[in-house]
């Protein structure tokens, strides 16, 4: 029984950690820094907008004819010299109408390759076009703040700095055709507004880890390309430029916009694909899980990526079992408790998935849902990955 409980406490300490404990710290150990006066310098912009550096704007685009009006629009409305922005088109396969739409655009530069190879070697062709010393990343159909060029830009006048992400928004139509479509754009936009909140504190702790590719930007004098197949290439590139010492900034003040996924079956692709590349990446990254070479890096790498896509999941689903043993085995009231808690946080789960079925959403139970949604998609993901190794091609999720 002994080693039961071990085991049981064990994984409950992994779970509250990965999920909550791991915020709380962070939370706690920055209000201590800001009371004892430690504070991070914030870098300025030269006042001359004649100083300021060329940038790309890079859109990697897979058959983006439906949202391109729109995006040019938003490019229109960024607050950066003209002269010094060049915005690049990369069409990576695109057999749709995109090239003919973009090529109506006198500020488009396009790059179009008629192979599909992926969304990390479209990147590679287009930076071989590229003059600028920072290149901004974006998705077609994710729209802009006015001033985030300019605060990217901001960031990167701290020389530490090799990469800069901004922050990820995601909206729900109100006008969504199904319930379960205002499910997977509201528990998405949840996920996001914690997810937000840890990069930020990694960030004003060391480093953030990892960028999204809704919006990130890099130094190219530190840049190095991530590998052709990989799955989540925006991530691997910016924690390529952190395993060679610079940091990774994060800002709230450049965020780009996207409806959330169309329902759940489509959030779904996303979340295995993201559980696959992730399992992928830690592989690549192993080095930086070395506290005597990384010891910073390995504690924000391990606790907010690392167990989440690996460990920790599992612990949770062990958990099941472990406890139903220990209440059979009658080890204490603790274990009832916890079980039952177990017990209504599943039911719970299968009630909001039962309510989108038949068209109804609530906000108190998708919580539920979309944490046991988002672990089961971790299993998943391992699945995707034997069978998506070798290829960096990806399969566009529809948006709500």
């Amino acid at each position: 029984m002994l080693t039961l409980k071990i085991a049981f406490w064990c994984c409950v300490v992994l779970v509250f950690y990965t999920y909550l404990g791991y915020g709380l710290l962070l939370y706690i150990v920055l209000k201590v820094k800001h009371m004892l006066g430690f504070r991070n310098l914030e870098p300025v912009l030269p006042l001359n907008e004649d100083l300021l550096p060329p940038v790309t704007l890079m859109i990697c685009a897979y058959n983006e004819e439906d949202v391109i009006p729109e995006k040019m629009e938003n490019i229109r409305q960024l607050d950066y010299p003209r002269e010094k922005l060049c915005v690049m088109w990369v069409t990576d396969g695109s057999n749709d109408h995109s090239n003919e739409l973009l090529a109506a655009y006198d500020e488009v530069k396009l790059v179009f390759s008629p192979e599909r190879r992926g969304k990390a070697a479209a990147m590679q062709h287009g930076l071989q076009e590229n003059q600028a010393d920072y290149v901004v990343f974006t998705d077609a159909n994710t729209m802009l703040n006015p001033g985030s060029i300019k605060e990217i830009v901001r960031l990167f006048m701290n020389p530490e700095v090799g990469c800069v992400s901004g922050e990820k928004r995601v909206a729900a139509r109100q006008t969504a055709a199904t319930a379960d479509g205002q499910i997977a754009s509201e528990g998405e936009g949840i996920y996001w507004k914690y997810e937000s909140a840890l990069k930020r504190w990694d960030s004003q702790l060391y480093s953030a880890m990892g960028a999204a590719g809704e919006l990130f930007a890099v130094r190219m004098s530190v840049y190095e390309a991530a590998p052709s197949n990989a799955l989540l290439d925006d991530f691997m590139i910016s924690m390529l430029i952190l395993q060679k010492g610079y940091k990774i900034a994060y800002t709230s003040n450049a965020y780009a916009t996207e409806y959330g996924s169309a329902n759940l079956e489509e959030e779904s692709k996303r979340k295995r694909r993201i559980a696959a590349g992730g399992l992928q990446s830690i592989w690549w990254l192993r080095s930086l899980m070395n506290p005597f070479r990384y010891p910073k890096t390995s504690f924000l790498f391990v606790s907010h990526r690392v167990l989440r896509w690996s460990i920790t999941p599992f612990a949770l689903m062990a958990l099941i079992p472990l406890n139903v043993a220990l209440v059979l085995m009658k080890a204490g009231p603790l274990y009832n408790v916890i079980w039952i808690l177990q017990i209504l946080f599943y039911l719970s789960a299968f009630l909001g998935y039962w309510l989108s079925t038949k068209g109804r959403k609530s906000k108190l139970l998708y919580v539920p849902y979309y944490f046991l949604f988002m672990n089961i998609n971790v299993f998943r993901g391992i699945s995707y990955l034997r069978t998506h190794k070798s290829s960096g091609a990806w399969e566009k999720a529809k948006r709500g």
